[in-house]
């Protein structure tokens, strides 16, 4: 991988959102010499927290795989970060420092399901990740999120496939491997990400307010690895997505970035590459 690189020396990579898809592609962007900035909001909603770069705006830096990602506020932190050779995590920046960084790939990987305010003339070659957008219309290009024959496709024209709303499988497990908030509230968790949970086991409460000591228990339905869970402070609603078991048992995958980030991620590279920017 390359030093650190400033935004002058190489235009910047801009990936909006920095959950686990967004993470997967700063980390092979950056392993290939890109300069990269990623955009959060204040309280990312992020389940998978330990590959997810959008854990730097609770804990100001965090590290996935060795590449480390620092919160900033300023234009001038920003290129420093860039400079270190790092990923800067902008938090809701104003649209004049967007304008000053001057990126010449905009990424959106928000994975709302739908187009939240990005726009083919935000930068020389736009893409978004997953359904929601029209590529040739409100960015340049598609790269295809679901999981099967066409994940990591780039498309330059059409939609991509359309959300199901279920879970991909694995090792047979679909709807319950995820963890969903039995009601409105804040996550309590009883276990880390990374520990071995029983079937029927207790992984987390949602109660009233953050570190409560009553709430509504989120168990287990089978044995597995707690593979993800939202950040305690972020207040959750009933029936949202608030965790990952993996059935798999195996540790690392839930330290490592996913195969499914890796391609998606493939996929962008190839969009740049192909574009010819930056």
């Amino acid at each position: 991988m390359s030093k650190g690189l400033a935004a002058s020396d190489q235009r910047v990579v801009l990936i909006k959102g920095a959950g686990d898809l967004g993470s997967g592609v700063a980390y092979r962007l950056r392993r290939c010499g890109f300069a990269v900035a990623m955009t959060e909001l204040a309280q990312p909603f992020c389940v998978r927290r330990a590959v997810c770069f959008a854990e730097a705006v609770y804990a100001g830096e965090t590290i996935i795989e060795g590449m480390r990602a620092q919160r900033v506020d300023t234009l001038a932190e920003t290129l420093a970060t860039l400079a270190a050779g790092a990923i800067p995590i902008l938090v809701t920046p104003p649209a004049d420092l967007l304008h000053a960084l001057k990126p010449a790939v905009v990424v959106d990987a928000i994975m709302a399901k739908q187009n939240t305010g990005t726009h083919s003339t935000d930068a020389p070659l736009v893409i978004a990740l997953g359904p929601g957008f029209t590529a040739g219309q409100d960015c340049h290009a598609i790269v295809e999120t679901h999981r099967g024959h066409t994940l990591g496709r780039v498309l330059w024209e059409g939609q991509a496939l359309p959300d199901t709303g279920t879970p991909g499988p694995i090792e047979g497990y679909t709807a319950t491997r995820v963890l969903r908030a039995p009601i409105d509230g804040y996550v309590v968790p009883l276990h880390a990400i990374g520990e071995r949970i029983k079937s029927g086991e207790i992984i987390a409460r949602v109660g009233p307010q953050p570190a409560s000591e009553e709430g509504v228990p989120v168990r287990a339905l089978f044995p597995g690895v707690l593979r993800g869970l939202v950040h305690p402070s972020r207040a959750v609603e009933a029936g949202r997505k608030v965790g990952d078991l993996d059935p798999r048992g195996d540790v690392s995958h839930c330290f490592t970035i996913s195969e499914k980030s890796l391609a998606v991620a493939g996929g962008v590279l190839e969009a740049i590459l192909s574009h010819g920017a930056p």
